[in-house]
């Protein structure tokens, strides 16, 4: 782990001895900082939390109403036992945070799960200077390349367009806390109706209410027609594909956002009609970009194709990188929220 010392690898999680605080731990402790509330990050059970403004109401939603937690805004810092700790802007999703932690001039910086990309409702990326970075690679391989976001909303809408010219709902799959608000924010609203699955629904009310600028789009109605909605779109997480919930919507076509629909087959796996290349982590030359920015002389990387990508940071980029073995491995199955 970190040379600094500031950080250390226990059976608990990222722990900082001298702050007597883990972050992200994934089983219960007294203090926890939280990078961001997806459910591989902020788990159930800790004494205190202390995380973003923007992730204090979904975190209530997920873990409990009466959970002890601090909020604070992005570069604000506080200060225990001599270490200096703020959090800075991760581009994941919104309230996502990088947590920087300084000691006697030594820096480090834990990413969480982050994107390079702008997705016009996260506080974008910013990289921060230090001397050892823990960073994600959930893409840590070359074949992961990502178009610009806008011309994937646009192949979505015109998906949508044609669908609902047929007489067709089109169902989109997208994760529940992060991509759905992303997806809403970049629809075409004028195609047709947009609903949101009672899931999603309930993320957006705690987002909304938390004052993060997500478009408040209906539940899906009770008495949904077929004739009267015909042309929706409806906006419902992976877990509900194959479920009978989804036969309401008959005739329908059904899409999935996801980064793995950037690799062949995965689409044909799932049974969907189509896949769209959208993810909320950052791809290869994202990674690469934002581990360089930092200007880190070390590098531990956390979940993802760690082995590959630290080999190309040692041979090509010569920063060192070691493997950290952790349980930040996604949510919500194999699409997750990726």
């Amino acid at each position: 782990m970190p040379s600094s010392n500031i950080l250390e690898l226990t059976d608990f999680g990222l722990y900082c001895p001298l702050a007597d605080l883990f972050i992200d731990p994934w089983r219960p402790v007294d203090k926890a900082i939280i990078t961001h509330a997806h459910s591989d990050h902020a788990r159930w059970g800790m004494k205190k939390y202390l995380a973003h403004h923007d992730s204090e109401e979904i975190m209530k939603l997920r873990l409990g109403s009466d959970i002890s937690l601090q909020t604070i805004g992005y570069n604000q810092w506080i200060e225990i036992n001599g270490v200096r700790i703020s959090l800075h802007p991760a581009g994941h999703i919104p309230g996502s945070s990088q947590i920087r932690l300084e000691h006697k001039g030594k820096i480090v910086v834990v990413s969480g799960d982050y994107k390079v990309e702008d997705d016009g409702l996260s506080q974008p990326f910013e990289p921060v200077k230090c001397h050892e970075f823990i960073s994600e690679c959930t893409f840590g391989l070359p074949i992961y390349k990502w178009r610009p976001q806008k011309e994937i909303f646009a192949e979505i809408n015109n998906w949508w367009q044609k669908n609902a010219s047929q007489g067709r709902n089109s169902l989109l799959f997208a994760y529940s806390l992060g991509k759905a608000q992303r997806i809403i924010m970049h629809l075409d609203h004028s195609i047709g109706p947009v609903y949101a699955h009672g899931a999603i629904w309930n993320t957006n009310q705690a987002l909304i209410s938390n004052k993060v600028p997500v478009i408040d789009i209906p539940k899906v109605p009770q008495n949904f027609s077929k004739n009267k909605d015909s042309g929706s779109l409806i906006i419902a997480p992976p877990s509900a594909m194959g479920s009978a919930w989804v036969k309401k919507f008959s005739p329908y076509r059904t899409g999935i956002c996801s980064g793995w629909m950037n690799v062949r087959g995965t689409r044909r796996r799932r049974a969907a009609d189509i896949g769209f290349v959208l993810s909320d982590h950052a791809d290869w030359e994202g990674l690469i970009s934002a581990i360089k920015a930092t200007g880190a002389e070390k590098v531990f990387l956390t979940h993802g194709n760690k082995a590959v990508f630290g080999r190309y940071l040692e041979e090509v980029e010569k920063i060192h990188a070691v493997e950290l073995e952790t349980l930040f491995e996604g949510e919500n199955g194999d699409l997750g929220d990726n």
